[in-house]
């Protein structure tokens, strides 16, 4: 018996050395594909609806931004995006899974001319998520409905492959209307499959509590200016103050008013880099009655003033970017 075990125990490592000498082959041509349709550093959406690419030839400084529903296949280079109090490292064999709105910080961290972080991104949609998982035919395995929001998770070769047929149609426009849907919807089985499905399951299923929590989300997401009444906010979710506070922090990684905090600090920042406003102006736009709570909220989260921190972000951007 313990000899015919020994051939059975060889076939699995030759047949995971022949999975991953594919995995490798995969990424080498979504590299060579990605390249060829994006050439400057920054984000192109693509004619394929949902599809952009993205590239960055070197490393970053730590950015603020908000990630919507959807999954970023990475192919080649490293990022680190820190939700809450979790860091998620993101390397050429992993995607990032996002199934509500969400603010974060990221960074790349490994990135050359030679060789920039490249990668993929498909949005998605939650009504075409329900459509497949109503089938008939989808099994379901039983896991537990609570699930976060974000995940990272090891690329599968089908899932390479999947994206490298999307990649190709860029080549023939003609086969957009046809076939970028079906592959899309392949690319969404696969992850509803994969050990990340539950981090989508949970969203899309109607009257599931991470549905409802991802309600309260998407409210706050549009309205993070507004008073935050988490009574009004448990009421929409249909639940209870409690309930929604245990949801919503194991979705999230974060209570609801620290997901209007880091929104609100997030998206100040962005104006005070991008549109040149000043401490109070952000601090107002975004919802603050007192900028002196701003700026100490603002100190505590990205660790200096915000004209300070705005600065030295610019001056490393200008030293990572040769200005």
């Amino acid at each position: 018996m313990e000899g015919r075990s020994i051939p059975s125990v060889e076939r699995k490592k030759s047949a995971k050395a022949i999975e991953q000498t594919r995995a490798v082959e995969l990424r080498s041509e979504l590299v060579r594909k990605i390249c060829a349709h994006i050439t400057a550093d920054g984000v192109l959406d693509t004619v394929i609806p949902g599809l952009s690419l993205y590239r960055q030839s070197t490393c970053t400084a730590c950015n603020s931004a908000t990630y919507e529903p959807r999954v970023i296949v990475f192919v080649q280079g490293q990022k680190r995006i820190e939700l809450g109090s979790t860091t998620y490292l993101c390397d050429e064999t992993r995607f990032l899974l996002t199934s509500v709105d969400l603010p974060v910080l990221s960074q790349v961290t490994k990135a050359s001319p030679e060789k920039p972080i490249l990668g993929l991104t498909i949005k998605l949609e939650m009504p075409e998520v329900r459509r497949l998982l109503s089938e008939e035919e989808f099994p379901i395995p039983g896991e537990p409905a609570d699930a976060r929001a974000m995940s990272v998770g090891v690329t599968s070769v089908e899932m390479l492959g999947a994206c490298s047929r999307l990649l190709d149609l860029l080549d023939a426009p003609e086969d957009i209307p046809f076939l970028s849907h079906l592959i899309q919807r392949e690319i969404i089985y696969r992850l509803l499959r994969g050990p990340q499905g539950k981090h989508l399951r949970g969203i899309a299923t109607l009257g599931e509590q991470s549905h409802r929590t991802a309600k309260a989300v998407s409210w706050l997401r549009i309205n993070y200016a507004k008073p935050l009444r988490v009574e009004e906010l448990a009421a929409m979710a249909q639940m209870g103050v409690s309930t929604l506070h245990h949801h919503f922090r194991a979705l999230t990684a974060m209570s609801p008013l620290q997901y209007q905090k880091h929104l609100r600090l997030h998206v100040a920042r962005q104006r005070m880099l991008d549109d040149g406003l000043d401490a109070s102006s952000a601090a107002f736009e975004v919802g603050y009655e007192s900028a002196s709570q701003f700026n100490r909220e603002y100190s505590r989260f990205f660790g200096q003033p915000p004209m300070r921190d705005v600065k030295a972000h610019r001056l490393i951007l200008a030293a990572l970017t040769g200005d």
